[in-house]
Order: C-alpha cells, then sequence, then structure tokens
C-alpha cells in the first residue's frame, strides 16, 4: 500500500471535485493549485497507484490516451468535447444490446461514446 502524501491527496481530491474522466495533464493542472511544486511524473505514479490498487479505473477513448476517474460508479457513458478535449460522464446506460450482436455471439461489455461540443464551448463560440 502507497503512502498517503500531500501530492496524492491533491490528486484525489480534485478526481472527486471535478467528478469527470481526466487526462494526466488536466489532473496536473488542477492539483497544482493544491501542490504549486506537483510534477507530471508524480501525477503519473499516483494514477498508476490508484488504478492498481483499485480506487481509480481508466477510460478508454478511440484513439486518445487513457483518461482517469475514480472507481466504484455504476455503469455510465462518455461524452468527448470535439472542440476543448474534455471527456465528461453521461449517466446510466441506454439498456439492452443483445438484439444488435450476431446469433451465436455472446457480448460481455459496451462502451458509448458521444462526440459533440460542450456547454462551455458553444458559450465561447455563441451557438
Amino acid at each position: 500500500m502507497e503512502r498517503s502524501t500531500r501530492q496524492r491527496q491533491a490528486i484525489r481530491e480534485v478526481m472527486t471535485e471535478l467528478n469527470r474522466p481526466l487526462s494526466p495533464t488536466e489532473v496536473l493542472e488542477a492539483a497544482r493549485h493544491k501542490v504549486p511544486g506537483l510534477g507530471i511524473a508524480t501525477v503519473y505514479r499516483t494514477l498508476k497507484g490508484l488504478v492498481e490498487e483499485g480506487s481509480a479505473v481508466a477510460v478508454e477513448l478511440p484513439g486518445e490516451a487513457p483518461r482517469y476517474e475514480l472507481a466504484g460508479k455504476k455503469h455510465h457513458h462518455h461524452f468527448h468535447c470535439t472542440r476543448c478535449g474534455k471527456v465528461f460522464e453521461l449517466e446510466g446506460c441506454p439498456g439492452d444490446f443483445s438484439f444488435m450482436v450476431p446469433v451465436g455471439f455472446k457480448t460481455e461489455k459496451h462502451e458509448i461514446v458521444l462526440y459533440g461540443r460542450c456547454t462551455e464551448c458553444l458559450e465561447r463560440v455563441g451557438l
């Protein structure tokens, strides 16, 4: 078990406060407000440790580097803003996809990613 440090605590707090999948760079930028000397290597090492202990999970999006969110959430999907690159959680799931699976196949899991613009980006361009 990894010891608790100010840096580790700041990273956990940022993940809780922002409550969305974060890239290591997003974690670094937000956590530096709490621990100014925080470095990217510490962020990567801490995220790896959180995943290994089961406190966080990697969110894999097609063609993107992993982002990280806290573990223990109900099954959900994601929205990826095509302008700013932020990823947001979508609550719930539309349901059973077994009707789409070829005969004789069995679904083990699924992930849905919606792409578009977040409200902040829409407000910036006045759409």
